[in-house]
């Protein structure tokens, strides 16, 4: 090997010297954004994984979209990337079958086009990670580290499934207990299963639209199983294969993951899991990530905010799993020794978040406000939410603290 002379040698130390002098400027160049992940994405959204893409929404932004959540800030949760569908536009329907099987009279095989003839339905719903709430616990969980912006609310519009075995004359066997439902594994995707009891046929819906545009590749168009009050896990994207079955499926995604701990035989819906330590999941020690439990989020005042007072409105949204209304949403300003009622929007049933305000008198200074939702079936939520914690920090439903200051 040739040695090098004084001139090259000084002049490779000072390139070495400026590469790491601008190391984390380079480094953070490499990092993609939001949006060049995903086309037409707000990049203002938090990457949390390359590959499998995950996105989640900064909570300032999800507070700036009360009614509805836009296809450009809603949050991603891929468990499998779909070669060509990382983008918010709508993917094709030509050409794509969905298969129905399983315990049923009458297998069919449908082209998805089929269901434009069809009579459509439409659902407001609360769409929302399992993990959403997972950096809350402590110690730390596994898993994207979620903070709140794991969740937002949509409007799906499609045929329910109902309808559809309807139209094709199909009738379920007795021994049909769940719904299987399989992802597209064109170009190559991973295997992606979820199975939900079957109780959850009465609202699933074969979307096609989302806040009344095709539904965005990346949220699971051009058709998504999606099943209101229901974890966003169960709403499966790229639907092409439906099972009725006997038993939930044992892939990884059934099994050991998106389940919570439980006590056989009891109605504790989880069971105390000493943090920091492992469980031996398993289909009777655990339970699925099913049904959407009851939370609300503070998005008025904002976490550091100072605002005007005396009187002071507070406001934000609840949900639950849509099966019974909401009845109250509490505030309070002194550690939870009061709590004050909120005004809801309304107590009707419903699967989509509920708005909600209050207006404190508050003196100058700093403050702390906490806000909780009940429901009509006597369900809210803990004001320490480490008490549900387990290793993979699924359900994450603490009271929400918010610190301000009233000029």
């Amino acid at each position: 090997m040739e040695k090098l002379d004084r001139r090259t040698t000084l002049k490779l130390m000072g390139m070495g010297a400026t590469l790491l002098a601008a190391g984390p400027r380079v480094f953070a160049q490499q990092t993609p954004t939001a949006d060049q992940l995903v086309k037409g994405k707000n990049p203002k959204l938090l990457v949390l994984s390359q590959r499998p893409v995950v996105l989640e929404t900064p909570y300032e932004i999800l507070a700036s979209e009360p009614e509805r959540t836009s296809k450009e800030n809603l949050y991603v949760r891929n468990n499998v990337d779909l070669p060509g569908y990382t983008t918010v536009e709508g993917a094709s329907l030509e050409g794509w079958k969905i298969e129905v099987g399983g315990l049923v009279d009458k297998p069919f095989t449908l082209e998805a086009k089929e269901l434009l003839a069809l009579p459509q339905s439409e659902v407001t719903m609360v769409l929302q990670c399992s993990g959403n709430g997972r950096s809350l616990y402590t110690p730390r969980t596994s898993g994207n580290p979620w903070q709140r912006g794991g969740v937002g609310n949509v409007t799906f519009r499609g045929v329910r499934l109902k309808t559809l075995l309807e139209s094709k004359g199909v009738k379920l066997t007795e021994k049909a207990l769940f719904i299987t439902a399989h992802a597209s594994r064109q170009g190559g995707a991973t295997q992606f299963v979820r199975s939900v009891p079957i109780q959850a046929l009465e609202n699933a819906l074969l979307a096609l639209s989302m806040n009344g545009e095709p539904l965005p590749a990346v949220h699971g168009g051009p058709v998504r199983l999606v099943f209101p009050g229901f974890f966003g896990v169960n709403n499966v994207k790229w639907v092409e294969k439906i099972e009725f079955t006997e038993a939930e499926n044992t892939t990884a995604e059934q099994m050991p993951r998106y389940r919570v701990p439980v006590i056989p035989n009891t109605h504790l819906p989880f069971l105390p899991q000493q943090p920091g330590a492992r469980y031996p999941y398993n289909f009777t020690n655990s339970r699925p990530n099913w049904l959407v439990n009851v939370n609300s989020f503070i998005f008025a005042p904002l976490e550091g905010q100072t605002v005007e007072g005396p009187y002071v409105r507070v406001e934000g949204v609840a949900f639950n799993d849509g099966i019974v209304p909401l009845v109250s949403v509490e505030v309070s300003a002194n550690g939870g020794r009061t709590w004050q009622r909120a005004e809801l929007a309304t107590q009707e049933k419903t699967f989509g978040w509920v708005r909600w305000r209050a207006t404190l008198l508050l003196r100058s200074g700093e403050h702390e406000v906490m806000a909780r939702a009940w429901d009509a079936a006597g369900r809210s939520q803990p004001l320490d939410g480490n008490l549900a914690w387990n290793e993979r920090g699924y359900e994450y439903n603490g009271v929400m603290r918010v610190r301000f200051t009233v000029a």
